[in-house]
């Protein structure tokens, strides 16, 4: 089984959940000590750490969690009635590999019992593990990350924090159907992986466009079956982190926005927050961030792909080379595109798809321009 990687709760915690009041969320989630394992039977939430931070490549081999825990059982639910599970927390590995190998078998497992893996790590090429979950649920993978950068690697690079995801592409088998990046800070990434990202037809959003109407996010996450946040795309001011001073990026306001969008998108089955410090500041932030999560995941609304599509308005846009399908919820107000399915091309989906958008997607067609979301999607289907 692979819940035998996984190392109990510090006493220390233990005795920290102990002293709180019976309201605050430690004492309404269900820990994994000593002496308990958590039953899964009920749980749709698992918080999972992972004790490795060798991807950062600093002199740190390890990560304590106990601040972010202590500052998240602290906190208060909303209006929760899903159970929430803490598994304790996955050891350094001998290599990162083992790592990898123990993140991959446990989210595996947990995805498949239909419960979302919170995976809280220390360097993010974790997510490389976090995405090999999914190769045995045989469904291609769109993967959505907040950070500043691409961490693309260079050829033969080891895999690490800024590298993880050219193994994700490049890597067997290959699941990945989209990679989108929220907030990346064009000073940080060499204008060759900007053009790379525009060729493989992936979504890069830039921090100023984001924080100016974080909504143009929300479609994107609606999209995704696992999200990553990179704890250095939020700016120092904000997260505490003054151990690396980081001078732009999103402030704590924006960065819990996404994570709730992250939340409410029916269709996310993981989620995981990397690159973090040490530090008690930053630890009251990610801790906000995953309630944030947490709360947005409460307000699901099982639309598309679960949904039916009786339940929404049809809108066909005629343009000058094509009639332009859209689909608005009269349950939430939410827009889809719909991308046909061309037969005769090897079209990876093999059926008509919905692709979330924007309001501002149909008024751009609707003046006879073609939405580039729609456009990038039919590039993907067909290569």
């Amino acid at each position: 089984m692979p819940f035998e990687f996984l190392e109990p709760l510090d006493a220390d915690l233990i005795g920290f959940v102990n002293g709180l009041s019976p309201q605050a969320l430690g004492k309404k989630a269900i820990l994994h000590t000593e002496e308990v394992f958590p039953e899964m039977e009920n749980a749709a939430i698992a918080i999972v750490g992972v004790l490795d931070n060798r991807g950062m490549n600093d002199k740190k081999d390890h990560v304590h969690l106990n601040y972010i825990r202590k500052e998240f059982y602290g906190l208060f639910p909303g209006n929760w009635d899903k159970e929430i599970i803490d598994l304790g927390n996955i050891p350094s590995g001998e290599t990162p590999q083992d790592t990898y190998y123990a993140v991959k078998s446990i989210a595996e497992a947990l995805i498949k019992s239909k419960i979302i893996p919170v995976v809280i790590g220390g360097s993010q090429d974790l997510a490389y593990g976090l995405y090999r979950a999914y190769d045995r649920l045989e469904q291609m993978v769109n993967l959505v990350a907040i950070d500043s950068r691409f961490d693309f690697g260079k050829e033969n690079e080891p895999i690490s924090a800024r590298s993880y995801l050219t193994n994700i592409i490049v890597d067997e088998p290959n699941n990945l159907f989209n990679y989108s990046n929220i907030g990346y800070q064009t000073y940080y990434n060499p204008q060759e992986e900007i053009d790379l990202i525009e060729k493989l037809y992936f979504d890069a959003y830039r921090l100023g466009e984001v924080c100016n109407d974080p909504s143009i996010a929300e479609p994107v996450f609606r999209d995704a079956d696992m999200v990553c946040i990179d704890m250095t795309a939020v700016k120092s001011a904000d997260s505490g982190n003054i151990v690396k001073f980081i001078p732009n990026g999103f402030d704590g306001k924006e960065i819990c926005t996404l994570a709730r969008y992250a939340g409410i998108s029916d269709k996310v089955s993981s989620f995981g927050i990397f690159n973090h410090e040490d530090t008690r500041q930053e630890a009251a932030l990610i801790a906000q961030v995953v309630w944030y999560f947490i709360e947005g995941m409460h307000y699901r609304s099982n639309e598309y792909p679960f949904g039916s599509k009786e339940q929404y308005l049809k809108y066909i846009v005629p343009t000058e080379d094509e009639e332009i399908v859209f689909y608005k919820s009269d349950k939430t107000e939410r827009w889809w595109i719909d991308v046909p399915f061309v037969s005769g091309v090897d079209n990876k989906l093999k059926r008509n798809t919905l692709l979330p958008c924007s309001y501002q997607d149909y008024i751009s067609a609707c003046n006879n321009e073609f939405p580039e979301r729609l456009w990038k999607a039919q590039r993907k289907n067909i290569i």
